[in-house]
C-alpha cells in the first residue's frame, strides 16, 4: 500500500537560492495546498509569500501571514538583531486550515535565527515531515548528503526529493544511491518563470506523487 503524503510539510533546501520557493509554488498548485512562510527577511514589497500567490492559478490555495517580517535581506538571525528584536521559537504557530499546508523555510537547516536557534530547531519545534529541495551544481552532492543525513539522524521523515535546475553529471543518482530516498519531482531550468510555466510543473509533480503516494 502507497504512503499518504502529508498534510503539513516543511520545504527546506540545501542552501539559499536552491529553488526552493518556486518548489513550494508548484507543490502549493499541483496540490491546491496553502502556503505559509514563517519568516521573511527581505524584500517584503515582493516577499516569497507574494512571489508563491502570483505563481499559483488555483482558487483553493490561501497564503497566510508570516510570524516575522524582517526587513533586512539577510540571515534571520542578523535580520532581527537589525530590527531589535529576537526570534522567539514558542512565536510559530501553525495557521488554521483545513487544507493541506505548505511551509517554506529561510535558507538551509543550519541558518541562525537567533544565538541559539537554527532552522532545523522549527522543523523540530512543528515535528513536521520535510521534502529538501536538491540544487544541481558543483559541490551539491555534499551539500544534499549533510542535509539529508543530519534529518534523518534527528528523526524527521523525510517523504522525498526535489531536484531543481537540469541534471549535473550524475548528481541526483549519487545522491539517490547513498540515501535511498525517493526522487519526488523534478523541476526544470527556465528562463522565464510564471503561473503557465508552474502549472505545467504542477501537473508533472501531481503524476509523480500519485504515484508514490496516496494524495
Amino acid at each position: 500500500m502507497k504512503p499518504k503524503f502529508p498534510l503539513q510539510i516543511f520545504i527546506t533546501g540545501i542552501g539559499t537560492g536552491v529553488g526552493k520557493t518556486l518548489a513550494s509554488a508548484v507543490l502549493c498548485e499541483a496540490l491546491q495546498a496553502d502556503y505559509w512562510k514563517p519568516v521573511q527577511c527581505g524584500n517584503l514589497e515582493n516577499s516569497d509569500t507574494l512571489v508563491v500567490q502570483s505563481l499559483v492559478s488555483n482558487t483553493s490555495s490561501k497564503f497566510h501571514a508570516e510570524t516575522y517580517r524582517l526587513k533586512e535581506a539577510a540571515s534571520p538571525h542578523f535580520a532581527a538583531k537589525k530590527a531589535g528584536i529576537e526570534i522567539a521559537i514558542q512565536k510559530f504557530k501553525l495557521p488554521e486550515t483545513d487544507n493541506r499546508l505548505i511551509i517554506e523555510g529561510a535558507g538551509g537547516i543550519m541558518v541562525p535565527m537567533n544565538n541559539e536557534l537554527v532552522m532545523f530547531d522549527l522543523i523540530d519545534y512543528l515535528r513536521l515531515p520535510t521534502i529538501v529541495v536538491v540544487r544541481n551544481y558543483l559541490g551539491s552532492i555534499n551539500h544534499a548528503l549533510l542535509t539529508l543525513e543530519f534529518l534523518e539522524g534527528q528523526g524527521i521523515e523525510i517523504p522525498g526529493i526535489i531536484i531543481s535546475g537540469e541534471n549535473y553529471n550524475d548528481n541526483e543518482e549519487i545522491v539517490q544511491h547513498f540515501t535511498a530516498l525517493p526522487i519526488i519531482g523534478r523541476i526544470d531550468e527556465a528562463k522565464t518563470i510564471d503561473k503557465e510555466f508552474v502549472s505545467a510543473q504542477a501537473k508533472q509533480l501531481k503524476l509523480s506523487l500519485a504515484l508514490q503516494f496516496q494524495l
